[in-house]
């Protein structure tokens, strides 16, 4: 247990310390945000800040922090490092970047704040790109719910039928006033998540007899694994696959629901770095349960086949260690809180898609006709969506949201090194974008989904590690040469540009 818990430490010591960092870079003001300046009743409303704290986790903690740290899980306990410096040094960073661009301009949408600092081409490739990228989170959070929902029920209570049912709660969430339904139902629902996972920690414990926590070791554990680099290696498979535990892209998709609403600036730290610090705490405990729940404590590892074999993090596994940890009572109490929280995840990913819509056209979202209009197709995309495999949707889903959330710190990077005397602010931005472009364009090269190089072996897996690193080197230097070589002039063109809410 040493282990988990001098991660659980660092998580915590690293949100005192260097979350206080990444807020001085960022300097907070005293001026009037979007919700005290422009309040409009339906996105823009002021909110307390425990009360966005709880609202924010839930709309990030959804289903990413358990099944992706489960899944993570089947490398073994190499997953518990980058659980830990990928949300302090890029997960955080990442969110708190989205939320602060976003309360500074206006209460926009990640899609339009990233046009604004990275141009207009990638401009509309964000609009595109976040709007695909929300629809299939959506989806996730619908289906995964739906499956468990049809284990703890009667047989004509199918999954099928539970995707509609949840689908229609969507619809509602999607269309009416933030204040209405996410404001009050979600603080509690935030509490449900946090003591669900106190339970499976307590569990783990409880029967680390039988079930023993591993400690900490770089070996690549992954079932199949032979010759000490893995069929499935680590990087990049891993850091994609456990995706909102440590850093995601969706993320900076729901920080302007919450940018539009927080009172002070000077709140940010709290909400948008707080909060991914506590799914990280989540993911590690999932991650840690799911390590010692599958693993055999005679040393051969054959429990983490078995995960393997019931398809890695999903309703199965969790639905395993929620009974097997926590007995008749304490199962179905965390199970409610593992349906709830990806619920709530998938709401506002429809909400955020139609945002992100209204911003691009320019629509008033006052009017419900034409709320209807953009959030009835939406939801039936996603319907339709959901029929494809799970599995499927899911690696397309981690893959988007890692690819979004290295351009969200490219467009910090960029603001940073642009509106500040000090360029070298934008350091911390530079760095975890720089690591994401490699991981994300490794794993476009060697996953079955994409141009999967991985299946000519090692050669193929060379070739997308040298593509990959090659990548984020032409990255960095790109922002290096268009950032340093005139500063004061790329200074003076951002305070030209303004973006306004009809």
């Amino acid at each position: 247990m040493v282990t988990f818990f001098a991660a659980l430490a660092i998580l915590i010591g690293g949100y005192a310390v260097y979350g206080k960092l990444v807020e001085r870079i960022y300097k907070p003001t005293d001026n009037p945000t979007p919700a005290m300046a422009n309040p409009d009743g339906v996105d823009y409303v002021p909110i307390p800040t425990a009360k966005a704290f709880l609202i924010q986790l839930l709309n990030i903690a959804g289903l990413g922090p358990i099944f992706g740290a489960i899944s993570g899980a089947m490398w073994g306990p190499s997953v518990y490092i980058w659980i830990v410096a990928g949300t302090l040094l890029a997960g955080a960073v990442h969110d708190f970047t989205a939320g602060m661009l976003s309360e500074r301009n206006d209460g926009a949408s990640i899609s339009e704040v990233t046009g604004k600092y990275l141009g207009p081409i990638m401009h509309n490739v964000m609009r595109v790109f976040s709007v695909i990228l929300l629809v299939l989170v959506g989806v996730v959070f619908m289906v995964g719910p739906a499956g468990l929902l049809a284990r703890l029920t009667p047989d004509w209570l199918n999954i099928r039928v539970w995707t509609v049912i949840i689908l229609c709660y969507y619809f509602l969430a999607t269309l009416l006033p933030i204040d209405k339904i996410i404001g009050r139902v979600y603080p509690l629902f935030g509490i449900l998540l946090i003591l669900m996972a106190v339970g499976i920690i307590i569990g783990t414990m409880i029967h680390s007899g039988e079930r023993p926590m591993m400690e900490l070791t770089l070996k690549n554990l992954y079932p199949g694994n032979v010759d000490g680099t893995g069929v499935k290696p680590i990087w990049p498979l891993m850091f994609i696959t456990v995706a909102c535990g440590a850093i995601s892209g969706f993320h900076a998709t729901q920080s302007p629901i919450v940018s539009r609403c927080i009172k002070s600036e000077r709140e940010g730290r709290k909400i948008f770095y707080g909060a991914m610090v506590a799914e990280g705490i989540i993911a590690l405990i999932w991650a840690s349960a799911a390590v010692a729940f599958f693993w055999n404590k005679d040393g051969t590892g054959t429990g983490l086949s078995a995960l393997k074999a019931i398809g890695g993090g999903n309703s199965n596994s969790v639905y395993d260690m929620c009974v097997a940890l926590l007995g008749k009572i304490g199962g179905p109490i965390a199970l409610l809180g593992v349906i709830v929280c990806p619920i709530t995840s998938g709401d506002t990913a429809f909400r955020s898609a139609r945002m992100t819509i209204f911003d691009w056209f320019k629509l008033d979202e006052k009017k419900i006709p034409v709320r209807l209009s953009v959030a009835v197709p939406l939801l039936l995309i996603g319907y339709g969506i959901s029929f494809i495999n799970y599995n499927v949707v899911w690696r397309y889903f981690s893959w988007s949201n890692q690819t979004l959330a290295m351009i969200v710190l490219w467009a910090g990077a960029v603001y940073l090194a642009t509106n500040y005397e000090n360029k070298n602010r934008c350091w911390v931005c530079v760095a975890p974008a720089t690591f994401m472009s490699a991981v994300s364009i490794t794993y476009l090269m060697y996953a079955p989904e994409c141009f999967n190089l991985g299946a000519k072996g090692m050669s193929g897996l060379t070739i997308s590690y040298a593509v990959g690193i090659i990548a984020a080197v032409v990255f960095l230097g790109i922002f290096l040469f268009t950032t340093y070589r005139n500063p004061v002039a790329s200074l003076e063109r951002q305070k030209t540009i303004v973006i306004t809410r009809k």
